[in-house]
């Protein structure tokens, strides 16, 4: 029996963090999905559409994974695509109690969902999209936080 996951995020870019943790799913999952959310309460730096063809950019050679916008509760999107399991990523203990407690608010929601966490690797465990957006708000160098066809999709677009 084939086991998908879904990855949810804003990917507000996509990073080298997000990357690392997408192939770690899919060397535990047969399909993952990256669930790119709406989520305009972030006030996102990049629109809906263009985090959704950054992040299919990023993950055009990963043959497991599918890239999908969604833009309601994320329970009633895994609903939808009759997934019940979801990966998230943690960097630091910080990010362990903000996962805990949307993990547990999502069980709340639905009894069968489950998360699943996964580390990135120690040299992309400080990369953030927030992080990014701060060096291209000051025009910085993002070439090692985000995947090579992200990084020439941002320069052409928005440089300069």
């Amino acid at each position: 029996m084939m086991k998908s996951c879904i990855y949810p995020g804003t990917f507000d870019p996509i990073t080298n963090g997000h990357l690392d943790v997408i192939r770690r799913a899919s060397n535990v999952f047969d399909k993952v999905i990256v669930a790119v959310a709406l989520n305009e309460s972030k006030t996102p730096y990049f629109d809906y559409h263009k985090r959704i063809e950054l992040a299919k950019l990023a993950t055009k050679d990963l043959l497991s994974v599918e890239v999908i916008g969604f833009d309601n509760l994320l329970v009633d999107f895994a609903k939808s695509q009759n997934i019940n399991t979801v990966v998230r990523g943690l960097r630091a203990v910080s990010d362990f109690e903000y996962e805990l407690q949307i993990g547990y608010a999502n069980a709340s929601l639905w009894s069968q969902f489950e998360t699943v966490y996964f580390m990135p690797s120690l040299k992309n465990a400080f990369i953030s999209s927030s992080i990014v957006r701060s060096v291209l708000r000051h025009n910085g160098d993002i070439s090692s936080l985000v995947p090579k066809q992200v990084y020439q999709k941002i320069k052409e677009e928005y440089a300069n």
